[in-house]
């Protein structure tokens, strides 16, 4: 039987990584996620570059926290979404991190491009403050209270 303990870090507010770089589309991101039941703390990077530097601990990221969920836009500057999911499949290190790409593009291709390099969801934007908050409470209810991963230490065979 499984054990039906929840995972370690569920003590903890969630941490959650935003690449995003439109400055109201990171604000309406934050403030649903400011009101949402879900606890969470929120850091927020602009570019996919920044986002792998945050997720290796580089430059001014070192004391970065390991995040238990990326958001993710697929149209960024310097790397974009696409370029950064495909590194994440790659990088064995943190290809166990969640993903939702929240992004505007309804393109058939990113859908299943996203999905087949892991992607835990895709959100088009734009979405609503409430139905958003709505849809987070449900992947916190979900993915981080039912679900049980592996601890971030620990790699994946």
């Amino acid at each position: 039987m499984a054990d039906p303990s929840p995972a370690p870090h569920r003590d903890q507010p969630l941490q959650i990584v935003l690449a995003e770089d439109s400055p109201s589309d990171a604000g309406l991101t934050l403030e649903a996620l400011r009101r949402s039941s879900a606890r969470n703390t929120t850091h927020h990077v602009e570019d996919g570059i920044e986002l792998l530097a945050f997720l290796r601990r580089q430059g001014q990221h070192v004391d970065a926290p390991t995040p238990d969920l990326i958001l993710l836009d697929l149209n960024m500057p310097r790397m974009d979404g696409r370029e950064v999911l495909a590194e994440l499949l790659r990088d064995e290190s943190l290809r166990r991190i969640p993903v939702i790409v929240l992004t505007t593009s309804n393109s058939d291709d990113d859908v299943l491009a996203a999905y087949q390099r892991k992607a835990s969801c895709y959100i088009r934007k734009p979405v609503s403050l409430g139905a958003f908050m709505q849809t987070m409470e449900k992947i916190d209810a979900f993915w981080f209270q039912l679900v049980r991963l592996p601890h971030s230490e620990q790699q994946l065979a």
